[in-house]
């Protein structure tokens, strides 16, 4: 049952930054000195990083108490109120909102990642592109380097992101949804850099909604299990993994 809640995003964030505090404080009552019970709520949110799932996610389970302390109790800071650490986690709330936390937290698509793709699927002028979670809109850069001639969209669930987004790429139609629940049956190519752990959900919609002869583009995962129907290196390491419609499902591939 632990286990289980442990795995529901941000609960374990907030837990260990609960538990950091709780040990800060009862470090400082029992007469410890205020740099000593620091290093000791440091430790304890360090070792509760490993209830992260993810690099990034362990990265936040561990910074968020030294953060937390330095906002409350440095300069005039000193004088907030004891839930005044919370904000950050409402800031990143803000920005990510708790249904979208189990998608891909905001990686880039480097510039030049999908230069190749059209060698590998190719689309006629003016075809339908989607990039499923576009974030600032990098990958919607990178696919109009790649296909200059298509009519791009950007799907984002957050809306200072969504914002941001239509700002720096004002040549692509982008609105605010959740990919999941968005219809993607109209797109000649979905694109997306999600997590391994959200690839199997995605070819889901995929076989799903995609007409056939669509695409279905990853960046640096692989959906396991099903047959790629091309893949390669990108000029910057990563891999491009290209599946077609209607590709039917395949175990232990």
């Amino acid at each position: 049952m632990i286990k289980r809640v442990l795995k529901v995003w941000p609960v374990p964030a907030v837990l260990a930054w609960a538990l950091a505090w709780g040990v800060f404080r009862w470090a400082l009552a029992q007469g410890a000195e205020p740099g000593v019970a620091l290093g000791l709520a440091t430790g304890v949110g360090v070792a509760s990083s490993l209830w992260g799932n993810s690099w990034w996610r362990r990265t936040l389970i561990a910074a968020g108490f030294p953060l937390s302390c330095f906002l409350v109790l440095s300069g005039n800071l000193v004088d907030w109120p004891a839930w005044s650490w919370l904000l950050p986690l409402l800031l990143l709330l803000l920005v990510y909102p708790i249904n979208a936390w189990r998608d891909a937290p905001l990686f880039p698509t480097p510039r030049q990642a999908l230069l190749d793709l059209p060698q590998h699927a190719p689309l006629p002028a003016g075809a339908l592109v989607m990039d499923a979670g576009c974030g600032l809109g990098h990958g919607l850069q990178a696919l109009r380097l790649a296909y200059p001639d298509a009519r791009l969209h950007g799907l984002e669930w957050s809306w200072p992101l969504r914002f941001a987004c239509a700002l720096r790429c004002p040549w692509a139609q982008v609105r605010q949804a959740d990919i999941w629940k968005a219809d993607w049956s109209a797109y000649d190519m979905v694109y997306l850099f999600q997590r391994p752990e959200s690839m199997e959900r995605a070819m889901a919609k995929a076989f799903a909604q995609l007409k056939p002869g669509a695409w279905l583009v990853s960046l640096d995962f692989e959906a396991t299990g099903h047959q790629a129907t091309a893949h390669f290196q990108s000029a910057g390491g990563k891999m491009v993994w290209i599946y077609r419609m209607p590709t039917k499902p395949t175990s232990g591939e």
